[in-house]
């Protein structure tokens, strides 16, 4: 049951995503550090990838709430991928938008976490301006984006993956539904 002022739904505040993945990344190192030979073939970052370009499709709200109007719509993305620009972290831009009509134009950063040379797991997240269209409400105009991408680099540095986000407004408003995302991402290097 929600709180006096909080939205039905899934309301996510900017701290517990901050804990959930301080608490990930400290199992990720305590793992990695109890694997032995395997924690060698675990690195962060990909200082040696180029930029790339991500284009992905998928399902939007694919576990709706109970809100009137909460439904799953098909989802197309597009991303800039910066590459490792900041140590570890690599920034990218992005747009999505759903069948219909949503629009999402974002902003965030990830950090690749690669088991071995052809697995990438890559948690990221992101802010940025959400239209609705005539689809699900989120709340408000200002949205942040939490998830991972999990994927194959090929010899050619490409790699295909899947995107599973959350999507929601942090409890800037009453409204907060917040939905899941899952899409099917490929991304080629700019050489």
């Amino acid at each position: 049951m929600p709180r006096a002022g909080q939205g039905r739904g899934i309301a996510v505040s900017l701290s517990s995503i901050g804990k959930k993945a301080i608490s990930a990344a400290i199992g990720l190192l305590l793992a990695g550090a109890t694997l032995g030979p395997v924690a060698a073939q675990v690195t962060f970052g990909s200082p040696g990838d180029p930029p790339r370009i991500a284009l992905g499709a998928g399902a939007f709200d694919f576990t709706p709430s109970n809100h009137k109007d909460s439904r799953t719509a098909a989802e197309l993305r597009a991303e800039y991928r910066y590459g490792d620009v900041f140590w570890i972290l690599s920034p990218f831009i992005g747009t999505a938008g759903t069948s219909d009509g949503a629009f999402y134009g974002y902003g965030g950063f990830g950090i690749d976490i690669n088991f071995g040379p052809s697995f990438v797991l890559t948690p990221n997240v992101a802010v940025g301006y959400f239209a609705r269209g005539n689809g699900t409400a989120l709340g408000s105009w200002v949205e942040f984006r939490s998830g991972a991408e999990l994927a194959y680099r090929f010899a050619d540095q490409s790699r295909l993956g899947i995107a599973i986000h959350h999507t929601s407004n942090a409890g800037l408003t009453k409204q907060n539904p917040g939905e899941q995302s899952a899409v099917l991402m490929y991304s080629v290097p700019l050489r």
